[in-house]
């Protein structure tokens, strides 16, 4: 990841919070004689850690794709992220950019048992199922616990403790309060570039910066 200290993220609950609401990970490893291989699964944290370990799992034959428990493994996270026109900033001289929040995750996966899998997988379903007004949970019937049970063979469990980490975060912080005032407005507003999610992460990003309210 190019290196800017105006934008690096080195706090770890920033990075557990941003882990957290961005669950879609892209997991990368190098695999001698293979070279890169990369795939993608949603993820949580192990909240029984103050340190960053993530839990997920992965489907047949990926884990062998990946020699996983082999071989560092990187996760990446993406945040928020979107265009920045320099028509917004109305100021000149001006360019493009791009504004985003971004994890790189470092550490060597270790392999869960069945069961452990299996606890791991009913925690994913009840985190994504829990906001829904009839959640649809793995053991909601002996029916559907014994089905997941069965299907449990089809994936592996990992656990992995992240044991260093790149992060960046760029939402204009390097600009005057009025400009991203402006950024986040025209990211608001509707266009083809409205982009609510991005707008909020700014006025959290800036709020001491611009007193912006989320």
């Amino acid at each position: 990841m190019r290196p800017n200290p105006d934008y690096e993220l080195d706090d770890v609950e920033t990075i557990r919070e941003l882990i957290a609401q961005n669950p879609w990970a892209t997991i990368v490893g190098y695999v001698p004689g293979k070279g890169l291989v990369a795939s993608h699964y949603p993820i949580l944290l192990d909240e029984t850690s103050d340190d960053i370990v993530l839990l997920s799992h992965v489907g047949r034959p990926d884990e062998k794709l990946h020699e996983l428990g082999s071989h560092e493994a990187m996760v990446i996270i993406y945040g928020p992220q979107g265009y920045v026109s320099p028509s917004w900033y109305e100021t000149s001289p001006a360019v493009p950019t791009w504004n985003f929040a971004v994890a790189h995750l470092y550490g060597t996966p270790e392999i869960l048992s069945d069961d452990e899998n299996l606890q791991v997988l009913e925690r994913l379903v009840e985190h994504f199922e829990s906001p829904l007004p009839e959640p649809y949970l793995m053991n909601r019937t002996l029916e559907n616990a014994e089905y997941a049970a069965r299907i449990v063979h089809g994936t592996v469990g990992f656990r992995m403790r992240v044991e260093r980490f790149e992060a960046k975060e760029k939402m204009s912080q390097d600009k005057p309060a009025e400009v991203i005032g402006r950024v986040v407005d025209a990211l608001d507003a509707p266009g083809p570039y409205q982009n609510p999610s991005l707008a909020e992460r700014m006025r959290q990003v800036n709020s001491e910066s611009t007193g912006a309210q989320s």
